[in-house]
Formats: C-alpha cells, structure tokens, sequence
C-alpha cells in the first residue's frame, strides 16, 4: 500500500532577467564568438543585398541599431 508524502513545492532560483526583446529580422546575422572563458554573440547585417556584412556590434550595441531601423517590412510577420 502507498502512503501520501508530502509535496514541497519549488520555488524558482531567480526570476528571469528584463532584457529588451530585440525583433526578429530576416537580415540580421548573429555570429557566435569565443574569447578566452566568454561567448557571446556578434551581429551583421546583410540587409539588403549585401554581399559583405555590415557589422553591427554586440547583442546590446545592436539594439538601438536595429530598433531604428525603418525597414519595417525587413521583420518577420509572426512578431507583434
């Protein structure tokens, strides 16, 4: 016969930290790099026929780039 145990309920670690959404872009590029014990990420652009990248910076340096961008057809349509 099983006997009823008690359920602890998890409490989550950290809440999820507040980072500015960037919009999907069909012509952003992100580059995964290595440097030393870090990653992260550098972004191009290769909006719109660009044959040679347009380097935009770090995820955060590209944000303000990418937000003023005008091209709002450039963004995918599943994003509000």
């Amino acid at each position: 016969m099983a006997l009823p145990q008690r359920v602890i309920e998890n409490e989550p670690i950290a809440a999820p930290a507040e980072t500015p959404r960037s919009r999907r872009c069909t012509f952003r590029r992100l580059s995964r790099i290595a440097a030393g014990s870090e990653s992260g990420y550098e972004v191009s652009c290769l909006y719109p026929d660009r044959r040679v990248p347009l380097p935009l910076g770090d995820l955060e340096a590209s944000q303000d780039i990418c937000r003023a961008c005008v091209a709002s057809y450039v963004f995918r349509p599943d994003e509000d």
